[in-house]
Order: C-alpha cells, then sequence, then structure tokens
C-alpha cells in the first residue's frame, strides 16, 4: 500500500536562482518509520489544480545529523517543481512517503575507504548525503568530488561543501567543472571527456587505491565516467549510479513501440502487497503493470513513472513480464526478478507481483 504521511515543512529556501530546499519537521512518533540511509530518497504528492502530482527527491542531509531535507531544482514545464519553487511555503504540509531507494553502502568504521564521486547539477543531492555520512562515520575514509556545473553561480551547495572541506582538510578534495564560463586552468572547463579523464585518472585518481565510486547525473555522463573508469582498471562491482533521465535511446524507443503492441487484454494479475492480494484482469487501455492496477482500484506506490525512481519496485513470482524502460535497476536486480511495475508489460496469460520487497 501506498502509505504517505502529512508532514509541515519546518523550512524552504532559495539555495540557487531555481533550486529550492525543504526541510521536513518529522514528528517523534515518526522518527522511526523515516529513518533514512544516505542516498535514499523521498516521494512527495501534492494536489496541484485538482491533480495527484508525485515526484522522488534525494535526501541531502546526513542520517547522522537527524535531519529530513530534499534539494528540488527548477524544470521548465514541470508541475511540481514549479510548484516547490514559485509556491510552497514554511508551515505548509505535504504528503510524504518513508524513505526508499538502494544507491549507496553501509558506513563501516572498522574499514577505511577511498570514495570518489562524480555529480553534475542537482545530482549533488544523493552526493552530499553520503560525503557527510562517511566524512563523519568513518574517521579515516577520504573523499574525492568532481562536480560539474553550467556557472559557479549555479553550483548547489557550494557554501555547505566548501565548509566540509574545511572541516575535514586533507580527507575531502572538491574539483570544480564548468561548462559555461572560462577558467584559466583548462581541465576545469567543460565536461568530462577522454583528455580530462587522462589527467584525472594520472594525477587525482588512484584507480588501484579506490573503494567504491558513486555517479549522479545525466545519463550520458554516467555511462561515460563509469565505462572508463571500468577500462581503466576499476572492478564493475564497486561503480554505483543514479542516472537523470534526457530521452529515450533508439534501443528504448524500438523496445517500447515493441511492447506497446503486445496483447495484454484479459491477461490475470494477481498483486501482492501489504501481505494481501488484490487480483484484475488487464484491459486494453492499459499496456503496464502499475496503471492497469491502479486503474482496477488498486493503492500502490509509485512516483515518476518513468522508469528511473524505482518506486514502484516489485517482484515477479510468477508469470513473466517485460519492461519498456529500465534506468533503476541494476543486473542483479533484474536477475532477482525485480522489475518496475510501471514499465512491466506483462507476457504470460498469467502475473503474480510482489510489492513487500
Amino acid at each position: 500500500m501506498a502509505e504517505f504521511y502529512k508532514l509541515k515543512v519546518a523550512d524552504i529556501y532559495k539555495e540557487t536562482d531555481d533550486t529550492s530546499v525543504i526541510t521536513f519537521d518529522i514528528p517523534s512518533d515518526l522518527q522511526n518509520i523515516f529513518k533514512f540511509r544516505q542516498g535514499q530518497h523521498l516521494t512527495l504528492k501534492a494536489d496541484i489544480n485538482g491533480e495527484d502530482v508525485r515526484r522522488s527527491y534525494s535526501l541531502c542531509s546526513s542520517p547522522i545529523d537527524n535531519q529530513w531535507r530534499v534539494a528540488v531544482k527548477l524544470i521548465p514545464g514541470g508541475k511540481f517543481s514549479s510548484f516547490v519553487n514559485n509556491e510552497l511555503q514554511a508551515n505548509d504540509t505535504l504528503e510524504v512517503m518513508k524513505p526508499s531507494g538502494t544507491f549507496g553502502v553501509e558506513v563501516n568504521v572498522e574499514k577505511p575507504k577511498n570514495y570518489l564521486f562524480f555529480a553534475a547539477g542537482s545530482g549533488i543531492t544523493p552526493v552530499l548525503s553520503m560525503i557527510k555520512t562517511h566524512l563523519q562515520g568513518e574517521p579515516n575514509s577520504t573523499c574525492k568530488l568532481f562536480y560539474v556545473n553550467k556557472t559557479a553561480k549555479s553550483i548547489i551547495f557550494k557554501e555547505e561543501l566548501e565548509q566540509l572541506r574545511n572541516t575535514y582538510f586533507g580527507r575531502l578534495e572538491i574539483y570544480y567543472f564548468l561548462t559555461k564560463e572560462r577558467r584559466d586552468i583548462e581541465l576545469f572547463n567543460g565536461r568530462f571527456d577522454d583528455e580530462k579523464m587522462q589527467v584525472l585518472t594520472k594525477t587525482f585518481i588512484d584507480i588501484p587505491d579506490t573503494s567504491e565510486v558513486f555517479l549522479c547525473g545525466p545519463e550520458k555522463m554516467v555511462h561515460y565516467v563509469s565505462d572508463y573508469l571500468i577500462n581503466a582498471g576499476l572492478p564493475k562491482e564497486l561503480v554505483h549510479f543514479e542516472l537523470f533521465v534526457t530521452g529515450l535511446s533508439e534501443e528504448d524507443i524500438k523496445r517500447a513501440e515493441r511492447l506497446a503492441k503486445q496483447n495484454v487484454e484479459g491477461v490475470e494479475v494477481t498483486i501482492v502487497d501489504g501481505g494481501k492480494e488484490f487480483a484484475f484482469t488487464m484491459t486494453k487501455e492499459y499496456d503496464n503493470i502499475l496503471d492497469a492496477a491502479l486503474g482496477a482500484g488498486a493503492d500502490l506506490p509509485f512516483a515518476c513513472k518513468g522508469g528511473v525512481c524505482s518506486t514502484c519496485k516489485c517482484k515477479v513470482v510468477d508469470g513473466a513480464v517485460e519492461m519498456k524502460i529500465n534506468y533503476a535497476l541494476d543486473d542483479k536486480e533484474v536477475s532477482q526478478n525485480l522489475v518496475l511495475s510501471c514499465q512491466a508489460v506483462p507476457t504470460t496469460e498469467k502475473v503474480v507481483v510482489d510489492f513487500d520487497v
């Protein structure tokens, strides 16, 4: 069941001209439910002009600090981001799901690690949470951040990052890259490319001494940097990422078009959620399990419906489905029969999916 809690906005402020940071007031009786791990996100819901609009945003605060903060960057035409940046005020109420997501690794006080982080724009939000948590919780670990923005003025959380660098001097290194402003050192002008990565891996990055790598930003950047590091010798299992999808690839489009022709009418679907079963028969009005279930009256968790946030994740326990697109689940999760219900098209006459995962 998609359980939302009404939370008061304790504070909201402009971090940059187009980014607002929301701090939630979590009552003492809900703090155990809202415990989170660095890298996780919150799904927010609001009634905007009579429409139920939901979006997921990464927590940018550290769980050690016992704070719940998210940053919302304004997207042109974005319903929820426009609402937050232009209308939402302190003391207003939003409906919020408990934290979810698998981005990030556990803190290990006993084992010193050397972390690398690559972020672009608002991709800094989960990364900031991780950096703060690992530096504070692992006194012998180090962090290096390579952060791309358009201009110096658009750098989200720059002041907070600089404070962290001063606090953890010698353990946190930050390198800013700007795409719309030029500076004296050519290395820090523009996006990551082969020339820059060659310099970084020779001068700033010690591949054999790297413990974990986290990347968050546009799909093209994330795939390019992760592939480069893996080809340079970094084990694939040490690379973790979240994507901002800017457009479908040709392969995604062809797969979506093929699955759009899949006959799902008459498919018997059983949903397991909260230990209870909900059964219905799909009709031709819907081509994916989530929309069909919602249309049949089910109350299930979802946010983006774009295959990105993983809020609607479930496990196929009987039958088979194929996903139109998948930007949220890794190979291990897919091998465990986990799917994104918003993208899951049944390919058998009967399907049973379990949301209690």
